[in-house]
């Protein structure tokens, strides 16, 4: 199959060299140029993946029409920012038709879009668009390691078949016509994953990171399901299976997020420093409008939410989520 990533950090590079070492024809685009021209030099991502060098079958392309002439699958891989401005540039190239699967996790800032909608948002009648989720870190796909991960859409039949054609041993693929529970799992656990480094930068121990991961999943339950998802979806790759690995994993950006805060660093400077993109901080504010808009409880989106505004401290937000009152679970 040919197929064209765009998005050349860690999660795309990776997808892209998995993808070009069983068999597929893989061409990795990106927006800057400079980068693009770097990474076809050294034939590997020195910048956001070093360490892995390209197969043969990865190619890199600055022109865009150029990486889309005959593809058969569009990956998108960059961040959900960026994600909308994505999916306008295959219109542009006469694309739009084109099957897409995003694999980048949140909600779309002010419009509390998930990724599958706002490409089927720019894309309106494009029938095959779908979801990439699962407990997955880029260095582990690129090195080989095996691992599980999710393929979602509402098109029950494509999905399928993507499922057949892009399954590896390394790579096992699960396919799921509940699309939004897939992409709320992957959207809401990155938060989670931030209140768990918060905690175990604190030192506040084990038992606290389990209580803290339980009712993460609580809260991600009850937001999914209040937007049409099916509770069981929670219980597999894309929900408990995402969650886990976020928020114990040494790999996690998102619970290095919370690690930086809990040593009183301010949070650009924690971004500065992981250097790469760590979604989790943007989508709290949405998760939590979305919480509102479903008036659902989310204690710990919110405490985090008043934590990078500034209105509470690091130890302040652990004790609130430790100290709330007694209840039924």
């Amino acid at each position: 199959m040919k197929i064209t990533v765009m998005g050349a950090g860690a999660w795309g590079t990776a997808l892209a060299i998995h993808f070009a070492r069983h068999g597929h024809d893989v061409t990795m685009w990106a927006r800057n140029a400079q980068h693009v021209q770097d990474l076809a030099q050294a034939r590997e991502n020195a910048r956001y993946l070093p360490g892995f060098a390209f197969p043969d079958a990865l190619q890199m392309q600055a022109d865009l029409g150029a990486a889309l002439q005959g593809s058969e699958l569009v990956l998108m891989v960059t961040s959900v920012a960026g994600l909308r401005d994505s999916a306008q540039r295959l219109i542009e190239h006469n694309a739009g038709h084109l099957p897409v699967l995003t694999a980048c996790k949140g909600f779309e800032q002010d419009s509390g879009l998930l990724t599958f909608q706002v490409v089927k948002d720019v894309l309106p009648d494009n029938p095959c668009i779908g979801v990439l989720s699962g407990p997955s870190f880029a260095q582990e796909l690129a090195r080989q390691l095996p691992c599980a991960v999710v393929l979602a859409s509402e098109n029950k039949a494509w999905i399928e078949e993507m499922v057949h054609e892009l399954n590896t041993q390394v790579m096992r693929l699960y396919g799921s016509e509940d699309v939004i529970g897939v992409a709320v799992g992957g959207a809401v656990k990155n938060i989670m994953a931030i209140a768990t480094g918060l905690s175990d930068g604190l030192e506040y121990g084990l038992n606290a990171r389990a209580a803290l991961v339980t009712r993460g999943l609580a809260e991600i339950t009850r937001l999914a399901v209040a937007m049409g998802a099916q509770p069981k979806t929670m219980m597999g790759l894309a929900g408990v299976g995402d969650l886990i690995l976020t928020c114990t994993g040494a790999l996690s950006r998102n619970r290095r997020v919370g690690l930086g805060l809990a040593e009183g660093k301010e949070l650009h400077e924690v971004l500065k420093e992981i250097g790469h993109v760590s979604e989790g901080v943007s989508t709290i504010e949405e998760v939590f409008n979305s919480a509102c808009k479903y008036q659902i409880d989310m204690p710990i989106t919110q405490t985090l939410l008043q934590l990078l505004r500034k209105e509470l401290t690091a130890e302040q937000v652990a004790e609130r989520l430790m100290e709330r009152e007694a209840r039924f679970e």
